[in-house]
């Protein structure tokens, strides 16, 4: 899988989440962006997958939603001596 296709399905899993998330709580789009301070239009293209969320934003969200934000890192490849 290329590093393309790897960030287009991890964009696709962030935006999942919070249509998930939104949708469970009951919460249009625009209602969403009211509680983030942001636009409806914002959070359509955060739910569409289709760019990356910028850091902030998921945090807001995160916080409307009354989610924790985990980031995790994990490596590709192991280090000579070491495993991943």
């Amino acid at each position: 899988m290329s590093t393309d296709d790897e960030d287009a399905t991890f964009y696709a899993g962030i935006a999942a989440q919070v249509t998930e998330h939104r949708v469970a709580r009951g919460l249009s789009q625009r209602e969403l962006a009211e509680l983030c301070g942001t636009t409806q239009s914002a959070i359509a293209r955060l739910e569409s997958g289709s760019r990356p969320p910028k850091i902030d934003t998921l945090l807001r969200v995160a916080a409307a939603l009354d989610c924790r934000l985990e980031v995790a890192f994990h490596a590709r490849t192991s280090l000579p001596g070491r495993t991943p």
